[in-house]
């Protein structure tokens, strides 16, 4: 499952530079992840980093993209095969 943003996002700037997908980026208003890219950090650390450094609790799981653990293994080796 991909994570979110939710519109508490206080834009602090954190978050961006902890993914090691690049999945984060600024959005119109809140920073958003693109889903496509988003693999909870599996293949790269244990815990999502994002959600790690986030000050006020703002990413949760996204409801609307569920992939199992393996699924997201598969979309990291993707990425990182390029």
């Amino acid at each position: 499952m991909a994570l979110m943003i939710t519109d508490e996002c206080i834009n602090c700037d954190v978050c961006e530079p902890e993914c090691p997908n690049g999945a984060i980026s600024p959005g119109e208003e809140i920073y958003v992840i693109d889903p496509g890219l988003c693999t909870e950090c599996v293949g790269h650390f244990d815990e999502p980093q994002c959600q790690q450094v986030c000050p006020v609790d703002c990413i949760p799981l996204d409801p609307d993209h569920r992939e199992s653990r393996d699924a997201l293994m598969k979309k990291y080796e993707r990425i990182t095969a390029a």
